[in-house]
């Protein structure tokens, strides 16, 4: 495993849609392996492809004991909602107010390209839902909160 360099604000990447991931192999395990363990070094708890410069549509979540590599994913249900403060590890110095919904199911495949459906909560619906608007080139703080509306919309 290698530690990959994060790439920050203001790179084109970042603001792109990335594209479905079409070959289930080792170097797409070793690419999530070295996500996994550069957002653990970055003290991070999610990652996605655009952040470590791969226009590809998967990220890695870790929040408390849960751990998920989701590729190709698909938010298709949402129902509640939370608001709570979000950074981000290619975005410093910056934390903002941001609402999310507080339970998410998610469609999506793992490394082997096995397609998987999970139900999320709370922060760990957060986590997958900030990682999931990076694979559509969307920031956190499009979506930042103020009391009842948002202060920007999706760009």
């Amino acid at each position: 495993m290698s530690l990959r360099d994060i790439v920050k604000d203001g790179d084109p990447i970042l603001r792109r849609i990335s594209r479905k991931v079409d070959r289930f192999d080792d170097k797409l395990g070793k690419l999530l392996d070295d996500m996994r363990e550069t957002m653990k070094h970055a003290d991070g708890v999610g990652l996605a492809g655009p952040q470590v410069g791969i226009a590809r549509r998967l990220a890695v979540v870790e929040v408390g004991e849960t751990y998920i590599e989701l590729v190709n994913p698909v938010i298709v249900e949402r129902s509640g909602s939370q608001v709570g403060q979000e950074a981000c590890l290619s975005v410093p110095n910056k934390a903002c107010m941001v609402e999310r919904p507080m339970n998410i199911t998610v469609r999506y495949f793992d490394r082997y390209g096995k397609e998987h459906t999970g139900k999320y909560s709370g922060f760990t619906a957060r986590a997958c839902c900030h990682e999931i608007d990076h694979l559509d080139g969307h920031l956190f703080y499009d979506y930042e909160y103020k009391g009842g509306y948002r202060q920007a919309e999706k760009k």
